[in-house]
């Protein structure tokens, strides 16, 4: 039998997209098993590692540090925990060649948005808004490999939300969630099938 797959997540926030693959890989759901979880802040997913017995690093980056060489040691980290894949969930840095480099096509990141439409920050808020404006149809999240451009690489897999009539933000955004989850498992088993 195969050697589960090795994944580094890295997350800013509540963790709750690393709570979903700890989850599917706990129930053999995913091939895989989480080594290491790094967050740039005091963050909830550091917890959900510690919990789970997975390796946990926060490592925030410095003032004056410049981006490149703040990507260089986090790479360095990374890299020492042998990843076949690294997963941005909820990662709110944009990361530089300097750490892609060292992972071409091995990290993928997951964004609540269709693809094309509002990269970058507050994507579900920005949505929603544009929604009650007639802008667009729907939300939606998608999985895509990681460019330098901000959510600009190839998709792996894309959902559309709709917004229902009736919604608030915060009931569009719990159903986005819960999208978000089922879709960053899947993706995660589909790239790690075409290794």
């Amino acid at each position: 039998m195969a050697e589960p797959a090795r994944l580094v997540v890295l997350a800013s926030g509540r963790g709750t997209n690393l709570q979903a693959l700890l989850d599917a890989c706990a129930a053999g759901g995913l091939a895989a098993r989480v080594v290491l979880v790094v967050s740039d802040q005091p963050s909830r997913a550091l917890e959900r590692a510690r919990g789970a017995g997975v390796p946990a690093l926060f490592f925030p980056r410095e003032k004056g540090v410049l981006r490149e060489a703040y990507d260089r040691r986090l790479a360095a980290f990374v890299a020492a925990a042998e990843p076949d894949l690294v997963v941005l969930a909820g990662w709110m840095r944009i990361l530089t060649p300097a750490f892609l480099d060292r992972f071409p096509g091995r990290v993928i990141n997951l964004h609540p948005a269709l693809p094309g439409a509002f990269p970058g920050l507050n994507a579900i808020r920005r949505s929603y808004e544009a929604f009650r404006r007639g802008e667009v149809k729907s939300g939606g999240v998608m999985v895509h490999h990681v460019v330098p451009e901000v959510d600009a690489g190839p998709v792996i897999v894309s959902e559309p939300v709709p917004v229902e009539p009736d919604d608030t933000l915060e009931r569009f955004e719990a159903r986005v969630h819960a999208v978000e989850h089922r879709l960053l498992v899947e993706a995660v088993r589909r790239v790690l099938g075409a290794r």
